[in-house]
């Protein structure tokens, strides 16, 4: 008996990496392949794929990096990745934060309420993107009983002229900057809400509710209770939320084609809200795979760099 448990022990390891086999397999050729052949084609000056396949060679060095760093288009599409990151995350994750206490607190209708702000995070972002340019819009047109051309406006202008202010210009041509940037801000904050309170609500329900009944009988204050003892015992989570959300927002793009559509800006200035990954899909559309690939291993780089900032933050605010 003690002979066949030996065979039966030695042939699992084979066992396991039959199962194993497909899967291996399949993340070789779809994820690790490519990315191998990113970093082959980033160090391949002027690499283009058609050229490539017709038999031309390309010489190894950094040309394809400092081509990119040089375009105005991508130090733009750096400006607009950097700001909406460096607004949003922290915005959201602190609107998250403040939503989960609230529905924590609520014993009542909860679990339909963690419903109903849970739904933008299944809700397609293109799909979101376009209620969002209807509900900025500025201008429409339709006609009224005597023919006569009647100016329409999304439901955010209605409220503003409701309360005697004037139409703003959000997103159509001849929108400014920040108009742009504050309905991306919006949106983006709001599309980014039901993860974080899914994470830091559920968070919220594992902490030990005695810390709490404890602070009560000592007459502690809702704000001292809230900065003492929520933040301190959340902070795992937050940190997770804030490294998943800089890593998210780096790689924003669908957000700005759900609005304003593939020109990625209003009419007069299309191109205005690019980002680093529509930088990198314009490449490869106009076949210059590798300053796209350059593109990527730099805000690999970013994402890696801002990673490992918030990982050294973490180690001394985080408690667990």
């Amino acid at each position: 008996m003690g002979g066949k448990n030996t065979m039966v022990e030695s042939r699992r390891p084979w066992m396991a990496w039959v199962y194993l086999a497909p899967a291996i397999l399949l993340l070789l050729v779809f994820t690790v392949w490519p990315i191998i052949n990113t970093f082959r084609m980033a160090f391949l000056v002027g690499y283009r794929g058609l050229e490539a396949v017709q038999g031309k060679t390309f010489p190894f060095g950094f040309g394809n990096f400092t081509k990119v760093i040089q375009f105005q288009d991508f130090l733009n599409c750096l400006r607009n990745t950097t700001l909406l990151c460096v607004i949003t995350v922290p915005l959201s994750t602190f609107l998250a934060l403040l939503i989960s206490v609230c529905l924590n607190s609520i014993k009542t209708l909860q679990k339909g309420l963690q419903t109903i702000f849970f739904l933008p995070y299944v809700t397609n972002s293109i799909a979101i993107g376009m209620v969002f340019a209807a509900m900025f819009n500025i201008v429409g047109s339709a006609h009224g009983t005597s023919n006569q051309i009647i100016i329409t406006a999304g439901i955010v202008n209605n409220i503003i002229t409701f309360f005697g202010g004037e139409p703003v210009n959000w997103i159509n041509s001849g929108s400014t900057y920040l108009a742009n940037m504050t309905v991306m801000v919006i949106y983006i904050v709001w599309n980014a809400l039901p993860f974080k309170i899914l994470i830091l609500l559920g968070g919220l329900q594992s902490v030990n509710k005695q810390y709490y009944d404890a602070a009560r009988v000592d007459g502690t204050s809702r704000r001292r209770i809230f900065t003492r003892i929520t933040v301190p015992l959340l902070s795992p989570m937050i940190a997770y939320v804030v490294i998943t959300g800089f890593i998210g927002g780096f790689k924003e793009y669908t957000s700005i084609v759900g609005v304003f559509g593939e020109k990625m800006g209003p009419a007069n200035d299309q191109g205005r809200l690019n980002t680093m990954v529509g930088f990198i899909y314009d490449a490869l559309e106009n076949n210059h795979q590798g300053r796209a690939s350059a593109a990527a291993l730099i805000l690999f780089g970013i994402i890696l760099v801002v990673t490992l900032i918030n990982l050294q933050v973490s180690k001394r605010r985080v408690h667990y």
